[in-house]
């Protein structure tokens, strides 16, 4: 499986010890990346531009692929907007500008779904991407993100400089977040149903009416994808990375409630924010441009998902 593309790049992947860069690194070993570097927040405060420059003096990479994001779900992300901001907007900024200073040969922007206007045709196109204000739950994130977009664009028209912009939607799969305050829908809603299980709760409760339908891309897909374009697109133009499946979150909420075997009732707060209506995103620019398209079916991931959570949980609790 090794490819002459990666063979003697020195790749540095910004999050790499998290979810989806810890596939993203799996898979650049099987592709025979020899060079592979992965910051940690302790050592390098990527906010702080004197880390940056450290980073990249130390570390010299030929290519960088900045996953590294502060992260949640919808009640995260309005508790802490602020937060959200600044953190994710000074990361990027400062690694792309760093980037260019020191003659990184490409810089692959990894941001959200969550910067689409609220009210967005479906399936979601990528010209559509300025045509309105975010969900406002996730605003500040979502556009914090975006701002990698208008940086690689303008770099990439003074500079040359040779940088792309991924919008991956909801990612999910084993080794997602399970903690109550960074997770999303699937593995909050995975962990919720286990623990009134194990506790013998007759109800659970869940926010929102239900309605909204969200696409979810298995992490595996995700980092294929991330590196079929860091190796084969070269353009500022923003490219979705979806899998074509969209489901409604009542449905997706019955569906993990079977699999864990959480046999109790469903309850919907309706006083808690939905997030965004509906998310599909139109994934034709990225088959087209780099030949990407996600293979795994959303019931085997969400099931690998469930088992992988259940024999982790097994071995904690002995």
């Amino acid at each position: 499986m090794a490819n002459v593309f990666w063979k003697n790049k020195r790749v540095c992947i910004t999050g790499g010890a998290g979810f989806l860069g810890s596939a993203i690194v799996d898979k650049l070993r099987q592709l025979g990346c020899a060079h592979v570097v992965i910051p940690r927040s302790r050592e390098f405060d990527l906010r702080m531009l004197d880390a940056v420059q450290r980073l990249y003096v130390q570390t010299r990479p030929d290519m960088v692929i900045h996953l590294a994001a502060v992260v949640g779900g919808i009640g995260a992300n309005i508790a802490r907007p602020a937060e959200f901001f600044y953190d994710n907007l000074m990361m990027g900024a400062q690694l792309m500008h760093e980037a260019w200073c020191c003659g990184v040969q490409k810089f692959v922007g990894v941001g959200t779904a969550c910067a689409y206007p609220k009210f967005t045709p479906v399936p979601f196109s990528e010209d559509d991407l300025w045509n309105g204000y975010p969900e406002e739950s996730n605003a500040p994130y979502g556009l914090a993100k975006k701002m990698l977009l208008v940086q690689s664009q303008a770099y990439r028209q003074q500079y040359g400089f040779n940088s792309i912009f991924l919008l991956p939607v909801n990612i999910y799969g084993p080794g997602d977040s399970f903690d109550p305050q960074r997770s999303h829908v699937i593995p909050a809603l995975i962990k919720k149903y286990t623990d009134a299980r194990r506790s013998g709760a007759a109800e659970v409760t869940v926010w929102g009416d239900g309605s909204p339908t969200r696409e979810f891309l298995y992490v595996d897909d995700a980092a294929e994808g991330i590196l079929m374009a860091a190796e084969h697109y070269d353009s500022s133009e923003p490219v979705n990375l979806g899998s074509g499946f969209e489901i409604s979150v009542r449905e997706l909420a019955e569906t993990i409630a079977r699999l864990t075997e959480f046999e109790g009732e469903i309850i919907w707060d309706s006083t808690k924010p939905n997030g965004q209506p509906i998310r599909r995103l139109d994934t034709i620019r990225a088959i087209e441009q780099f030949g990407f398209r996600a293979h795994t079916g959303f019931q085997e991931g969400l099931r690998r998902t469930v088992e992988r959570f259940l024999v982790n949980e097994k071995e904690v609790l002995g």
